[in-house]
């Protein structure tokens, strides 16, 4: 929590005066006791009324200030407690922006939605609670102690004793459940992974039938949740019932020294009263300080694990170079390998190749070759392992990110939208780009007709997802995106693979007829996609078993032989 309190200095004010009027609250609510003593040994047994109607006025306004105070306190402790999670998520997530593809195939996407949206709201009611209650308890329990001394001294010996078992409970009770509660944010990571991989896959399962293992998954997690979950309850549980017992024995006690001490002169009915008040203050501030800490100590568990995220160091370095023209003269490729982090075998191995501007390079082999690693290479998504990557003759690690990244037009495999608008989307390539910009690149794409068939044209909505497009309207607005940039390397990841033959020949001879043609890499499993190309890199088990036209290879690669039989056996049978 200490490493988080940073982002509570812009409340420093809230802070302060959040717990002084909660404790200007609690003082009333000390003298509120005494002023009932009064009542009952003076007011009352005097008849007089005005005097009952002076004291009971007393005690309204002593309610009426101590409310106010009390909801000054709350807007205060609510104002810093928003703006602290506020200020946190916001750091947070601009933190994960700056991590790796692979800090966060690391983390785990389930576990950063977790920390962003439950670990941070436990925070903030920690923070809340806490600025409210932390002061304000141990203030009334002290304070109530002292008062009762003032009252009698015999009889306060009774409420050192109360407060002695309490404390010995409650803290008990607490430090039990401590250890608890990271087990139980780790099995909610669990039950939200699974969850939210179920609802992405959720066509899958069906199409396969797999509803009922699936739900068994989520059983399984789920009643791990639970039991863990019951585990802390089962302590948390005995927490009323044990501090309730003590208080009752206690008032037991007291009643019966009172009634003695009475009935010998030593005390007034008003002050058992206010002693049983004061009894009754402290109890249910112990317990309100017990739920404080619970909640405390599940906010420090959340706030552990979200500290934890913010102390995660990229594990990529930015470079210092911004990249230049004659950067882009080339991009070589000399033995480059890279093997994923708690991965066995290498992903790629000694891949060698050049390409040059306006060049369209083709990646082509089977499933699990190694096609989508080497194109996110290029634009650093990873870092290679082993070899050299060159822009010209400057290593790629030598290059600033946003300078290669603004050079470079990517189109991954699953085609993914944005809720807003088809003109938002396209604008993701380019803020400023014009509306003439907008339309060339939708007609490059061969997405220009979807878009005049749409009433509203380029502000027609789309749905988070895209899910109001098909998918090959999908995969052609996201190759339009990334026209829009005018990218000097455009990157096709298995981009067209909703396309039909003749969209599919289309789009790659528009990029072939643009004005200054961008250095091309199209990945695909079909032949026809990439028989055009300058060169073809054909891989295998990440490695590359031939390069060269589509020509050379038929003569010399038995396994780009092997994949344009396949990819034409398929086409004649789609067109049959």
């Amino acid at each position: 929590m200490k490493k988080l309190a940073v982002y509570l200095k812009p409340y420093g004010k809230e802070c302060v005066l959040g717990p002084l009027f909660k404790l200007l609250e609690a003082l009333f609510e000390l003298l509120v006791p005494l002023v009932i003593a009064q009542l009952v040994d003076a007011a009352i047994p005097s008849g007089r009324q005005d005097q009952i109607l002076r004291t009971g006025g007393l005690l309204a306004l002593l309610a009426l200030v101590g409310l106010a105070a009390s909801v000054t306190a709350q807007y205060f402790a609510a104002r810093a407690a928003i703006g602290f999670s506020t200020s946190l998520r916001h750091a947070v997530f601009a933190h994960v922006q700056t991590l790796s593809w692979t800090d966060l195939d690391r983390l785990g996407s389930a576990t950063l939605v977790t920390r962003l949206t439950g670990d941070i709201n436990q925070v903030q009611t920690g923070v809340n609670l806490g600025l409210r209650l932390l002061l304000r308890s141990p203030f009334v329990v002290f304070g109530a102690m002292i008062m009762a001394f003032t009252i009698d001294a015999r009889m306060s010996l009774i409420f050192a004793g109360v407060i002695a078992a309490l404390f010995v409970i409650v803290f008990g009770l607490i430090l039990g459940t401590m250890p608890m509660q990271t087990g139980v944010r780790g099995d909610m990571d669990a039950v939200t992974a699974v969850t939210r991989e179920n609802l992405a896959g959720v066509r899958v399962i069906r199409a396969f039938r797999r509803e009922g293992s699936e739900s068994g998954r989520f059983d399984r997690l789920n009643e791990a949740l639970t039991r863990s979950q019951l585990r802390v309850g089962r302590f948390t549980a005995a927490l009323n019932p044990l501090t309730w017992i003590t208080l009752n024995l206690a008032v037991i006690l007291l009643l019966r020294a009172g009634g003695v001490r009475v009935q010998a002169g030593d005390l007034t009915q008003g002050q058992v009263i206010a002693l049983y008040n004061y009894l009754s203050q402290i109890l249910v501030e112990l317990v309100k300080l017990a739920n404080l800490i619970v909640t405390l100590t599940k906010s420090g568990a959340c706030a552990k694990r979200v500290s934890g995220v913010l102390a995660l160091t990229p594990t990529q370095t930015d470079g210092t170079k911004e990249i230049s023209a004659e950067d882009l003269r080339s991009l070589t490729f000399r033995g480059v390998g890279i093997r994923y982090h708690a991965s066995g075998d290498p992903a790629l191995e000694e891949i060698s190749f050049t390409a040059l501007p306006g060049q369209t390079v083709g990646v082509i082999g089977g499933t699990g070759s190694g096609k989508s690693t080497l194109v996110q290479l290029i634009p650093r998504f990873y870092d290679h392992t082993r070899g050299e990557i060159l822009f010209g003759d400057t290593p790629i690690g030598d290059l600033t990110l946003a300078s290669l990244r603004r050079r470079v037009g990517y189109v991954p495999q699953r085609a993914t939208l944005f809720a807003g608008t088809i003109r938002s989307n396209l604008l993701w390539g380019n803020p400023e780009a014009t509306e003439e910009d907008l339309w060339d690149a939708l007609r490059t794409a061969q997405a220009d007709e979807i878009v005049k068939k749409l009433p509203e044209g380029l502000d027609a909505p789309v749905q988070q997802g895209g899910r109001n497009y098909s998918g090959g309207q999908r995969q052609r607005l996201t190759i339009a995106r990334a026209l829009v940039r005018k990218p000097a390397i455009l990157i096709l990841d298995d981009s067209a693979s909703a396309l039909d033959y003749a969209t599919d020949a289309a789009l790659r001879r528009a990029l072939r007829q643009m004005p200054d043609p961008p250095m091309t890499f199209i990945v695909s499993q079909r032949t026809s996609s990439v028989r055009f190309a300058d060169r073809i890199l054909v891989l295998e088990d990440g490695l590359c078993v031939g390069q060269g036209t589509h020509e050379e290879l038929l003569e010399s690669c038995p396994v780009y032989r092997e994949i344009h039989m396949a990819s034409a056996g398929k086409e004649a049978e789609r067109n049959g």
